[in-house]
């Protein structure tokens, strides 16, 4: 019997004033069973630093959702669609190979990539001559020390603040929070 994705709920406010876009997000993530929360987590980090696209890109008439993850690697961690359905942004996190990425940029007008993990520097020196043909592509590294520590905010039902600014975010729920400021490789 195959095991299920575990179902987490997130109440996200995210005020981002660099686009001056303030807004909640009722979120649900399931969480395969071979994903990590550090990597769940993740892919909330990089919906919160694209939710102003929902307005910028989309003039609020758009749908902003996580996609099935690792349960299909054809699905996008996280998209944004425009009304009539056209893949405006694809969001992947981790270290897919170069043909999961090509195949994305066909699909969608922008693909933006959230590395993570103390390999994701041994994965890019081996894949980045790959990528220099893919201009819709985006390449961020979030430091290890500040995936590890976003893995501690993983509840099953959270109420998170993200906060962005000078393009650095920070999360975090009543307890503690976490600053994330990723480095961009491409």
């Amino acid at each position: 019997m195959a095991l299920k994705s575990t179902i987490f709920k997130a109440n996200l406010q995210v005020a981002d004033i660099e686009h001056a876009y303030y807004a909640d997000h009722a979120l649900t993530l399931a969480r395969h069973p071979s994903e990590t929360d550090e990597r769940m987590m993740v892919r909330l980090v990089a919906l919160a630093f694209h939710a102003h696209k929902l307005q910028t890109v989309c003039n609020g008439d758009g749908t902003l959702a996580f996609g099935a993850g690792l349960s299909d690697p054809e699905d996008p961690d996280a998209s944004l669609r425009d009304f009539t359905g056209q893949m405006r942004l694809w969001i992947e996190v981790g270290q897919p190979d170069e043909i999961a990425l090509m195949k994305a940029c066909r699909k969608a007008d922008e693909v933006v990539l959230y590395a993570f993990h103390h390999a994701a520097e041994v994965w890019w020196k081996g894949i980045e001559n790959k990528l220099h043909k893919l201009h819709n592509l985006q390449v961020w590294r979030i430091p290890t020390e500040a995936s590890q520590q976003l893995a501690t905010l993983a509840q099953r039902s959270m109420q998170l603040q993200a906060t962005i600014r000078e393009g650095a975010l920070m999360l975090g729920d009543e307890k503690r929070h976490i600053d994330v400021e990723p480095v961009r490789w491409k």
